[in-house]
């Protein structure tokens, strides 16, 4: 006879599988819904229907949050096209059941139990708590989105009439925060992105610190910014997150001064300190940004395989950022250091982290992993690009980052879809997996064969 306790543990499972699933369709809804407006001929600069496979790619990119393109922005899209982008960037960052509860919120309309699930899962909350985090993200990500457009705005006031400074501002203040890397740029000069500011501190710097916030994540920020919160007692994932985050900056800086300073394509014709400016902005820019402050095509190789590394790291849990995540990668390093060290348990902070979740750490990165190089193999076999330039480009989508190395323009049809589908499984599939699956307990092996011995190493 089924036990009440056996019996909740399917409809627990069906009820993440729904989820999950509501999550996966709409994303999948939001992209399919932007191809079609950006098929439209007025979406498109030229007038000119850009076609279903320029216009699905852009939309999977910008709903993604990734910043991978096949055109570049200003010079394929109009200002119609530029809002459905900067809508899709929106949406997508921050989550589309951030757009809807915002919606209701604005109607005075009831949200159902089932609403509040998805919400929950979405931002990582509990459900009891998910409408006020939801309200409280909401607000606190539109003020920040809104002081960087407003010191944007300033600075582009220096070169640009008050109605291009706005929208440059606004733009790039909502790409930047939502970890997009779009930019509208290409006035200037087509397809190089913040290269023609990567000297200039208040762009650089104000667009770091969007990217950032963004990425920390929003369970981070609400423990921040709660009262009688000191540093002691913060969860171990928030100071996890903090010191992480820290460290791959500092890291990712250092390592690019160190492999690019003589590169005269790269660091090597600026002064010492725009060098580390530079540098500091391709570090940032690598945990999942998106925005091209060098050429990335013009790094060295050592240079190319710390930024694939960085790339893979992502940002942190619950953000706008993708990736495996910051904590993931700590989860994994103390995984290895404690096996090396003969020890069958990882802790920290005083605290022991579960089998569960470090087994979850290793299955989302065995997975990315495979996928990466699976994909590159792709690349090399149909279109005319490197395995170092194929690596690079299939870690940017399944990161959502939308750094490339020059390979995109090149990509095959097949290579194309396949990047389409990276950029939507870095973007959904994780948090489907993250959100619905691995967060639930398995319920229950009905048998277990006997154990053998292996010899491993």
């Amino acid at each position: 006879m089924t036990t009440p306790k056996t019996a909740a543990r399917p409809r627990k499972m069906r009820r993440a599988v729904s989820i999950s699933r509501i999550m996966a369709l709409t994303f999948l809804g939001i992209i399919l819904s932007g191809t079609l407006l950006l098929m439209l001929p007025p979406a498109s600069r030229n007038g000119q229907s850009a076609g279903p496979v320029t216009a699905l790619f852009t939309a999977t990119s910008a709903t993604c949050v990734t910043g991978l393109v096949l055109a570049d922005t200003w010079s394929q899209w109009s200002n119609f096209g530029q809002a459905v982008i900067l809508a899709m960037i929106q949406v997508g960052g921050l989550g589309f059941m951030s757009a809807a509860s915002l919606a209701y919120f604005s109607l005075r309309r009831r949200i159902s139990i089932q609403q509040q699930l998805v919400i929950a899962e979405a931002i990582g909350a509990d459900m009891d708590e998910a409408v006020n985090h939801q309200k409280h993200l909401l607000i606190r990500a539109f003020t920040i989105e809104g002081i960087g457009a407003l010191i944007l705005t300033v600075r582009f006031l220096f070169e640009y009439p008050l109605h291009l400074a706005v929208k440059l501002g606004v733009f790039h203040s909502v790409s930047a925060f939502c970890n997009a890397g779009f930019d509208v740029l290409g006035f200037r000069e087509p397809g190089a992105s913040l290269i023609i500011y990567q000297t200039d501190p208040v762009i650089c710097l104000t667009l770091s610190a969007l990217v950032i916030l963004g990425g920390l994540g929003f369970l981070v920020w609400d423990e921040l910014l709660k009262e009688k919160r000191t540093p002691k007692t913060w969860s171990v994932y928030t100071r996890l997150v903090l010191i992480t985050t820290g460290a791959l900056l500092l890291a990712g800086t250092v390592l690019t001064c160190l492999l690019e300073w003589r590169n005269p394509s790269t660091l090597g014709p600026m002064t010492v300190p725009q060098k580390i400016l530079a540098a500091f902005f391709q570090s940032m820019t690598l945990r999942t940004a998106g925005f091209a402050g060098v050429d990335q095509g013009l790094l060295t190789p050592a240079g190319k395989a710390v930024s694939i590394f960085l790339m893979l790291i992502g940002g942190s849990s619950g953000s706008t950022a993708g990736g495996l995540k910051t904590v993931t990668f700590v989860v994994l390093l103390m995984f290895l250091w404690n096996r090396m060290r003969g020890r069958r348990t990882v802790s920290v902070f005083q605290r022991t982290i579960s089998n569960d979740h470090v087994l979850n750490a290793i299955t989302i990165f065995m997975l990315m992993v495979l996928l990466a190089f699976s994909g590159a193999a792709v690349i090399c076999a149909t279109s005319p690009v490197g395995f170092a330039d194929s690596l690079f480009e299939t870690v940017s989508a399944i990161g959502t980052v939308g750094l490339t190395a020059g390979a995109t323009p090149r990509l095959s049809l097949v290579s194309k879809f396949m990047i389409i589908l990276f950029m939507y499984f870095g973007r959904v599939g994780l948090l489907t997996i993250s959100f619905g699956f691995l967060r639930n307990k398995p319920s229950g092996e009905q048998y277990k064969y006997a154990n053998t011995d292996l010899l491993i190493g």
